[in-house]
């Protein structure tokens, strides 16, 4: 149901803008058109791929396995056990999400799936050598992950609590 409604806001939101855009700058609705529409080719390929993988992961990781490793009962191995793989996952949403949702059905607990998803997003291994050591320099990458590097066992500490 949350789902639903964040998704009518979204469109209600985006109905908004575009309305008041004919009324402020007509002229670039085209372009507007063709960039949404651009984008939509790009992603809608990737996300049914993305959905149709974590079906077939889900129905192929071992679900006592996951429970046992990832459960609400593994507590906090269970979360740092994420966070590393969440750390190492590489690849962008589609593969990190479709893994986090495939590890759930399987019997991953929230807690688990939360310090994963934060680990992905805030320390992620590939991305930080990729992109951050060569761009921002070592001192800084060195100085972020110090900072960063409790996040995701705090957060999954957090929803084992909640």
């Amino acid at each position: 149901m949350n789902i639903l409604i964040g998704t009518v806001l979204l469109w209600a939101l985006a109905l908004a803008m575009l309305t008041r855009l004919r009324r402020t700058a007509p002229d670039t609705v085209a372009e507007l058109r063709a960039r949404a529409l651009s984008t939509m080719g790009f992603m809608v390929p990737r996300l049914v791929v993305g959905l149709i993988g974590a079906g077939f992961m889900a129905e192929l990781l071992p679900v006592g396995r996951i429970e046992q490793v990832f459960g609400e009962s593994a507590g906090l191995s269970g979360i740092g056990l994420a966070s590393v793989f969440g750390a190492l996952t590489p690849g962008g949403p589609f593969v990190a999400f479709a893994i986090g949702a495939a590890a759930l059905k399987a019997g991953a607990g929230w807690a688990a799936l939360m310090a994963y998803v934060t680990a992905w997003s805030v320390m992620n291994l590939n991305r930080s050598i990729a992109y951050e050591l060569p761009l921002m320099g070592r001192r800084f990458l060195l100085l972020r992950s110090a900072i960063s590097l409790p996040l995701p066992l705090l957060l999954g500490v957090v929803m084992l609590l909640a």
